[in-house]
């Protein structure tokens, strides 16, 4: 038997609610399991601090483009967004072949891109190896940037405008990325090291 009339819309009325309070609910969720503020959320999805609040509270009915924005920030489906429901655990296995590489002017130097594709706007994860002798160099990057370097196996030499370090098997050197620099092996042995590359970081003066 069909519903209508003044009883379809009180139906129609009742499941946009249930709906609106599940993705409240869902936001307000995952937000918090991610550790972010309002402000952060915001900042993320491009949607307004204010109405992300309101949809927690279920006091609005958002538009298709901020659920989207939304789901998007919290990297969720849509569709978990307006059920309410957790999306399975996140697993992605890349051989060997499927990890892109790219390799110094010289020849002598590799990054293996072992970070997430889908931050590289904002943090690189990369596997660095390079042969004695082997110079990687780098534009800048935006301003605020900040690489991270971490020795495994032998020792490199940073140079950042001028300005130069060593690091060595089991340290790690931090230093801006927003200017041109670059990497070498002076040593005889080969060198092997994790580079992290922060985009965006932080304004510093």
């Amino acid at each position: 038997m069909g519903v209508e009339g003044k009883d379809r819309a009180k139906v129609l009325e009742a499941g946009a609610a249930a709906l609106s309070s599940q993705l409240g609910l869902a936001v307000l969720r995952l937000r918090k399991s991610y550790g972010l503020s309002l402000a952060d959320l915001s900042t993320q999805s491009g949607v307004a601090k204010s109405i992300i609040s309101q949809i927690e509270r279920n006091e609005t009915n958002p538009t298709l483009t901020t659920i989207w924005r939304l789901a998007r920030a919290l990297d969720v489906t849509i569709q978990s967004m307006l059920t309410g429901g957790d999306d399975g655990p996140f697993i992605e296995h890349l051989s060997r072949g499927a990890t892109p590489i790219f390799v110094s002017d010289d020849g002598l130097c590799r990054l293996a891109v072992t970070g997430w594709l889908k931050t590289v706007d904002w943090l690189q994860w990369y596997d660095f190896q390079a042969d004695p002798g082997g110079v990687l160099e780098s534009a800048a990057h935006a301003r605020g940037s900040v690489e991270c370097l971490s020795v495994m196996e032998g020792e490199l030499e940073v140079d950042v405008g001028g300005t130069v370090d060593q690091v060595r098997a089991g340290e790690t050197l931090r230093y801006r990325c927003d200017r041109p620099h670059l990497i070498r092996n002076t040593s005889d042995k080969p060198a092997h090291a994790t580079m992290v590359n922060i985009l965006k970081a932080a304004m510093i003066d």
